[in-house]
């Protein structure tokens, strides 16, 4: 079942299973695999994931760029598999490649996408105003698409996105690509035309920071399932105690740290990903010099040693058994064979 949220819920994905065949004598390919969620009207919603967890398969299928195996999906309370063309005229749809013109001005993109939508020159026009002043962009808005700089050509994108005024607009990995500080400003853009428009935002991402900062609640994905979901103080609050890290040198050996962390009784949890290892202690202060004097014991040199409160990764660390940086790399290693 999906999870039951407070208010009125304007996304609901229930139990969606999509399967490709990948060619003849392979294996066929389930990226999603009974995946279920629910969103309120109004507020932001994460999908949070490595690329290949079917975040995207998701949004398309909800959407209704593609039609799921089983499993049902709702937009603004309808049906996607019922009445496609009624979804299509409700949301907003950020793809992860950009959709404007690159020879046409930031303008000329605004009017077109709103006058495919059904406004009027007139409307359009103003609509197109509106947003280049909203996402700073107005002294911009002659110049061609191909001259902005990559944050400014995604916030042109959202704004291509937001100029029918949708009821839900999906925003699929937005700030991939985009450099710390662009990242930084579509992130604020995104906090201020939720609160302004009135919508709701369907957000797929990777990044664990853009999560933890923007989405109301989230949900968080592993190979095609929803593993865990909440708010993100929820679901890092629901690990007692601190998190102890460790980054081993070149020379340590962490199959050794792991065994020495293991004999740690105020650790618990112990688990490692390459040469980082992680535990999990009551009270980390007092736990890491324990942890460290069992390390030198063990003959383990250590890089460095951090106690840091739950994070989002240390979640995804415990629902799936590995971390969300792992499961991206690995992703990037298997596609780019």
């Amino acid at each position: 079942m999906a999870a039951a949220y407070p208010g009125e819920s304007a996304l609901v994905a229930e139990n969606l299973v999509k399967t490709y065949r990948t060619g003849r004598g392979k294996p066929p390919v389930r990226p999603l695999d009974g995946l279920s969620f629910s969103a309120e009207t109004g507020t932001v919603f994460g999908l949070l994931g490595p690329n290949g967890a079917g975040k995207s398969t998701t949004i398309k299928i909800l959407a209704t760029l593609a039609r799921a195996d089983s499993g049902t999906g709702t937009v603004a309370g309808i049906d996607v598999t019922r009445h496609p063309a009624r979804v299509r005229r409700a949301i907003g749809f950020v793809a992860q490649k950009s959709v404007a013109d690159p020879m046409d001005t930031g303008v000329e993109n605004l009017v077109l996408a709103g006058r495919l939508q059904g406004l009027s020159a007139r409307d359009a026009r103003a609509r197109a105003s509106e947003l280049l002043d909203r996402f700073a962009l107005t002294e911009q808005a002659t110049r061609q698409v191909k001259t902005y700089s990559g944050g400014m050509a995604r916030k042109l994108d959202v704004a291509i996105g937001l100029m029918h005024r949708p009821a839900v607009l999906f925003l699929d990995e937005p700030t991939t690509g985009l450099d710390p500080e662009a990242r930084a400003e579509l992130w604020a853009e995104i906090e201020r035309m939720t609160a302004a428009e009135n919508l709701t935002v369907l957000l797929t991402t990777h990044y664990l920071e853009e999560a933890d900062r923007l989405a109301k609640r989230l949900a968080i994905v592993d190979h095609g399932t929803v593993v865990a979901g909440g708010t993100p103080e929820e679901l890092k609050n629901d690990l007692r105690g601190d998190a102890v890290i460790v980054e081993l040198t070149g020379d340590g050996d962490p199959f050794a740290a792991l065994a020495a962390l293991g004999r740690v009784d105020a650790l618990r949890e112990v688990g490692g990903d390459g040469r980082t290892l992680r535990a999990r202690a009551d009270n980390g202060a007092a736990t890491l010099p324990l942890a460290l004097a069992a390390l030198e014991a063990a003959g383990v040199i250590v890089a460095s040693a951090t106690v840091a409160r739950p994070s989002l990764d240390d979640v995804y660390l415990r629902r799936t058994g590995h971390t969300i940086g792992r499961a991206q790399e690995n992703y990037e290693l298997e596609n780019a064979s």
